[in-house]
């Protein structure tokens, strides 16, 4: 794809929401604290775990002052099946804490705020102001956005922020919304890390990767 043209980068993300129409946020919340906390249960963990997990703790924890105040070995219970709980326990205490004190109790809505907060990141912030408050100013680079960004040939750098800054230099405002449900859903159906679907791709002929296998 020449990414300076902008009829093929429109025709990219037309096709790609043709295809997947109901690329969407995968993970189940109610609230914005909710989302927060989902997010950081994803990490290294599948959305269908934690949203099998999240039922029984957003039952026991309904505000950010319920998680601050949370026995930390009880956590730890309510979110081992998703792995690495003992440090998303203590993060998400921390986390809960934080907003409690320094912005009571509401999830702030700036990128500045939410990477104060401990076990937020860039990749987290970006999701979180787009699930919870429509917010589309930046693009989370989880790992299907980086595979696919670079078997496209839409950036070549491995650094997530860095692949980031080059998709956002692509894509129009417009379109940020969109990038990265359909690149989550175009990595778990079709661009699979292990065994892409090459041949079946809806965006094959945009592809550098395809191309140079000469296919």
């Amino acid at each position: 794809m020449k990414k300076s043209n902008k009829e093929d980068v429109k025709e990219f993300v037309e096709i790609l929401k043709a295809t997947y129409p109901d690329a969407t946020c995968s993970l189940d919340f109610t609230t914005p604290f909710e989302i927060v906390v989902a997010v950081m249960l994803s990490a290294q963990c599948t959305d269908e775990r934690v949203n099998k997990t999240t039922p029984t703790l957003f039952s026991r924890c309904k505000t950010p002052e319920d998680f601050a105040n949370i026995d930390l070995s009880e956590l730890e219970k309510i979110i081992h099946p998703c792995g690495f709980y003992k440090n998303k326990a203590k993060n998400i205490k921390a986390c809960a804490k934080k907003i409690v004190t320094d912005f009571n109790g509401v999830v702030p809505q700036t990128m500045e705020e939410l990477l104060t907060l401990p076990g937020v990141g860039r990749k987290s912030a970006n999701v979180i102001l787009l699930e919870a408050f429509g917010i589309a100013n930046g693009i989370a680079v989880d790992t299907h956005a980086k595979r696919i960004s670079n078997k496209i040939g839409l950036s070549k750098e491995s650094d997530p922020e860095k692949i980031e800054q080059d998709l956002l230099k692509i894509f129009p405002k417009e379109y940020l919304k969109d990038i990265n449900h359909l690149f989550v859903w175009h990595g778990r159906k079709t661009c699979d890390a292990r065994k892409p679907n090459c041949y079946k791709c809806c965006v094959k002929e945009f592809c550098k990767t395809y191309h140079s296998k000469g296919e």
